[in-house]
């Protein structure tokens, strides 16, 4: 059975930064492509950053570029999203998802397994 469960969320002001996790269980970081998304309240899911397995290459959404980075820690079997310079559009409820394809997407169809999101508060 596959597990994903993301912490570090939380409550920062504008200009802060905030590390997510997501331990994984069931299957390898290594070995599949792995996506951060997020969800604002009363807007869709979107993919904010990915990377693919075999070359780790990464790929982010244009608002978020410069920003965020996204890692994973193989020895760990775990993902990481590093957020700077946060914005309150950045608000939103985050999920880290992993998918059976080895290349990276933003596509929420893409994805088969997913955590159970947590919450980011950009706020003053």
């Amino acid at each position: 059975q596959v597990q994903l469960v993301e912490s570090g969320g939380g409550l920062v002001q504008p200009g802060g930064s905030l590390r997510l996790s997501c331990v994984v269980s069931g299957l390898a970081v290594d070995s599949h492509a792995i996506g951060w998304f997020r969800q604002a309240p009363g807007k869709g899911r979107e993919g904010v950053a990915s990377t693919s397995s075999e070359d780790d290459y990464t790929y982010y959404k244009d608002s978020v570029k410069g920003r965020f980075t996204i890692s994973r820690h193989g020895a760990k079997n775990t993902v990481f999203l590093q957020m700077n310079s946060l914005e309150p559009e950045d608000t939103a409820v985050y999920y880290c998802a992993a998918s059976n394809d080895i290349i990276w997407s933003l596509a929420f169809a893409d994805y088969n397994y997913w955590g159970q999101g947590i919450l980011v508060n950009v706020s003053s």
